[in-house]
């Protein structure tokens, strides 16, 4: 379903996907970098949502500031972050029976995770080749958070190395799971279905 939902600096383009039976989670899902190239259309950001739906939940993903349709521009993630709260009201407003979960891709992964560390209605959150290191971005409030935290990487990432997501890993507090894949990159080329259902096996069970 595509849809329009407000934003801090205009309307931001979006699209809700849909499982078949109830959903008994919603997650909102954000984006790569859109200086380069990442859009709610990359093509693991649409496979992760597709996993999700067949687990059950509710997915909204959307454009962040200046990408594809949304208003505004990039804004080095300071307007990003508040255009993620903005999709996270949207979809607690549509569902506020059901779970919330905050999920990334690369930049869009800082973002969710950052923003959904001090949210109080986020209760679990996803992050798929997060950037733990560079960027200037430093996960500091993912740290002392007690919420469920689910990590996907591949180890060949060149731009978010695993070496430093497995220190970061380290620091975090239980609970937390990492799923490795072998022989992906930073946009899982080739290995996209593997991330999906990588998320299927993190999350088939959680609630």
């Amino acid at each position: 379903m595509v849809l329009t939902i407000p934003g801090p600096a205009g309307p931001l383009e979006a699209r809700l996907d849909l499982p078949t039976d109830a959903p008994r989670a919603a997650v909102v899902l954000a984006h790569p970098m859109p200086t380069l190239g990442g859009t709610m259309h990359t093509r693991g950001v649409f496979q992760s949502a597709k996993a999700l739906t067949r687990i059950g939940c509710v997915v909204l993903r959307f454009n962040f500031r200046g990408v594809g349709t949304s208003a505004g521009s990039f804004d080095n993630g300071v307007g990003e972050v508040d255009d993620f709260r903005a999709a996270l009201n949207e979809l607690h407003d549509r569902y506020p029976d059901l779970p919330l979960w905050a999920a990334g891709f690369s930049f869009g992964a800082w973002v969710a995770m950052e923003t959904g560390a001090t949210d109080p209605r986020v209760s679990a959150l996803i992050g798929i080749a997060p950037p733990v290191a560079g960027h200037g971005l430093r996960f500091v409030d993912t740290l002392d958070t007690a919420k469920p935290k689910f990590l996907v990487q591949g180890d060949l990432d060149t731009l978010c190395l695993l070496k430093d997501l497995r220190a970061f890993y380290a620091q975090l507090h239980e609970p937390k799971d990492l799923i490795v894949i072998d022989g992906a990159d930073h946009l899982f080329e080739g290995r996209t279905e593997e991330l999906g259902i990588a998320l299927e096996d993190l999350l088939g069970d959680f609630s």
